[in-house]
């Protein structure tokens, strides 16, 4: 997946951020035209846009084109960047020209302060003139609308010698928290609600949601004092940006924001919407897939950033998408070209980045409505926690769908707990209640070092040595006695390399393991306890050799992960599955070539119809249990499916009883 970088996008990016909001809408958003059925559009406007919109040729220009590509129905407004202001008179200008439009309009700040060398610059907050600057930005904003929201530039990275003197003895994680949640209160919030009481004033929280505590950014207390959240869920490319953002995030994130800010009571949203830009888009294909997976996770508004790439006198350009170009992928560029239809200006340039988004979108907002609310395997990442960083992004990548919260899920049939769980104090009190209540509990090898000492081993006497071993050969024995091999005879798999798990034979069963040079490593170890079971399964110390496993081992992996679970996928790494509470389920391939995926079904005499095509698939011939101590007992009936996903593309399915 490796590719030429293209320039435009490269000179992009990370020169601006992102943002969004979702908002009631106004009488006069109402009346804007309405395309789409399952989700509202937004885009976002950069303050030096909005200056230059205030223009009405330049306003008229831009409107027709962007429109016409992309069927919006919202704005947001900003009105202040980087030290640059937005003017009363160009605010309300623009603003009126919008909801003359019938388009909703939000405000937008962006308490950013530049920067050098590509690297972000914040605001100092012990500068009494930064201090001033950003309630003046907040204020202004309230002032023009009863929406607004923050772009994702509200942490703290300055190290002055003010914030060295004002830190004192503190981590540089605790104050910058406890700063950034008075800044929150006394410099956004109430400056704001002074401004305009009947204020609305979201935070939007961007991709990087591990690191957050380091850099002030607060998902425990400031993710309820504003009045909602939003969510960056742009993933851009994984292998050539500097994060190594993996796909599944842009729906793995959106669905832990949610658990974080629910929808209240009173249907009032928490979680407003997820935005994507154009950056660093390789080939125009992952740009829809960014957008298709924030709605997959159920997010009702989706925000573009920016203005600029959906308004401009461009042509948006395929990329490096030649090696299945020819196939009948879900982005069907030729489709997208000759559906163009060119605006009344001379030279028109062609489609833009706002065709292709609006491309994507019409095409998502088809199968939308088909799918009920998202389920998946639940797992647990406390507030202001880190450790073994966005893994669960790395196993939604390889088809395991995350159900990811902030609360321990008490009760869960499965619940998967990664190192991250380590910074609950309560942790192993939690697991044991879990397996005393008869469920399963899987920790990461990362979790279990993390907890050496520190009870886990009243549950199990099983422990990290600190040791390393690479493995290639990988075997599959649930009982005592001999195995199957899991390798894939037709793919030379590299080597891997594991931390060394230590346990007691007869008292923990390695029921999938590892073997280099005549020794046996558990991959993935059975443990008993009361009436519950605990496995422990070892991860790779670099995360992104789950890719390079074989399909084999990771197939037999999710068995025990997803035995009772709807759907499970037997397919190479880079195929996600999204399953929901309504029998329907959506598998999406980020590979560059076809590929064929089995789908297990639980139950026998299902039935699954691919909801895409409007065709029922045939049931694979059914397979006899091997005989023998071997065979687990009392696993539940299944039944498989076989298919073939097309490049970056997705198919949904209904399973039908």
């Amino acid at each position: 997946m490796k590719r030429a970088f293209q320039a435009a996008a490269c000179a992009a990016l990370l020169s601006l951020p992102l943002t969004a909001l979702l908002a009631p809408p106004t009488a006069a958003a109402k009346a804007a035209p309405s395309t789409y059925q399952n989700f509202r559009v937004a885009i976002y406007i950069a303050v030096t846009s909005t200056r230059q919109l205030a223009d009405k040729a330049t306003f008229d220009r831009e409107f027709e084109r962007a429109m016409r590509q992309t069927h919006f129905n919202k704005v947001y407004l900003e009105v202040y960047r980087n030290h640059v202001f937005a003017t009363d008179e160009e605010v309300t200008r623009v603003k009126k020209w919008f909801e003359e439009k019938g388009v909703q309009v939000s405000g937008g700040i962006t308490l950013a302060a530049g920067g050098e060398g590509g690297q972000f610059g914040t605001f100092d907050y012990e500068k009494p003139a930064d201090r001033e600057e950003c309630a003046k930005a907040a204020a202004l904003a309230a002032k023009h609308f009863d929406d607004v929201i923050l772009d994702d530039f509200f942490f703290y990275a300055s190290k002055s010698d003010a914030d060295i003197a004002a830190k004192g003895n503190r981590s540089w994680t605790q104050y910058r928290l406890e700063t950034m949640r008075q800044v929150a209160r006394d410099l956004v919030l109430k400056p704001a609600k002074a401004a305009n009481p009947k204020v609305r004033m979201i935070i939007k929280y961007p991709n990087w949601y591990e690191h957050f505590q380091g850099a002030g950014y607060d998902l425990e207390q400031e993710s309820q004092d504003f009045d909602a959240i939003y969510t960056g869920t742009e993933t851009r490319d994984p292998v050539i940006t500097d994060q190594l953002l993996q796909q599944y995030e842009s729906y793995e994130i959106y669905r832990y924001y949610s658990n974080i800010r629910p929808t209240d009571a009173k249907g009032g949203v928490g979680n407003g919407g997820g935005w994507v830009d154009t950056y660093s888009t390789l080939y125009v294909d992952r740009y829809a897939e960014q957008l298709w997976d924030t709605l997959f996770a159920k997010a009702p508004e989706i925000t573009l950033f920016n203005w600029r790439p959906m308004s401009e006198a461009e042509a948006v350009q395929p990329g490096d998408r030649q090696a299945w170009a020819g196939l009948p992928t879900s982005f069907r560029w030729q489709e997208m070209i000759s559906g163009y239809k060119p605006g009344p200006q001379a030279n028109d340039p062609g489609p833009g980045w706002g065709r292709a988004a609006g491309y994507a979108l019409e095409t998502v907002d088809k199968d939308l409505g088909k799918l009920g609310k998202p389920i998946g395997i639940a797992s647990y990442k406390p507030y202001q926690s880190s450790g073994e960083d966005f893994l669960h992004n790395y196993l939604g990548t390889i088809g395991i769908p995350i159900e990811l919260s902030p609360k321990f899920p008490i009760n869960a049939d499965v619940a998967l707990l990664t190192q991250a769980a380590a910074q609950d104090p309560k942790i192993v009190d939690e697991i044991k209640g879990n397996l005393v209540a008869g469920k399963t509990v899987v920790i990461t090898s990362g979790l279990l070092s993390a907890l050496q000492g520190k009870g886990i081993e009243d549950i199990a006497e099983v422990w990290d040595t600190g040791r390393k071993v690479a493995i290639h050969d990988f075997i599959n024995g649930y009982g005592a006695g001999n195995g199957d091999s899991l390798n894939d005879p037709a793919h030379d798999n590299p080597p891997v390399l594991f931390p060394e798990v230590h346990y007691y034979t007869n008292d923990s069963w390695p029921i999938i393991r590892g073997v280099a040079n005549a020794k046996g490593f558990p991959i993935l170890l059975m443990n008993r306890y009361s009436k519950g079971v605990l496995y422990v399964l070892t991860m790779p110390d670099n995360p992104g050799d789950l890719y390079n496993l074989p399909q084999g081992l990771v197939t037999e992996i999710k068995k025990y992960l997803q035995q009772d679970f709807p759907v499970r996928l037997d397919s190479p790494d880079h195929v996600s599955l999204f399953a929901y509470d309504n029998d329907t389920f959506v598998v999406e391939s980020f590979r560059d070539q076809p590929v064929s995926v089995t789908l297990s079904l639980l139950g026998q005499g299902v039935h699954l119809r691919n909801l895409s095509t409007n065709a029922d698939i045939a049931a694979a011939p059914a397979v006899a249990p091997k005989d023998g101590k071997f065979r687990r007992d009392n696993v539940a009936a299944r039944t498989d499916f076989g298919v073939t996903v097309q490049p970056h593309s997705y198919q949904v399915f209904k399973i039908e009883k």
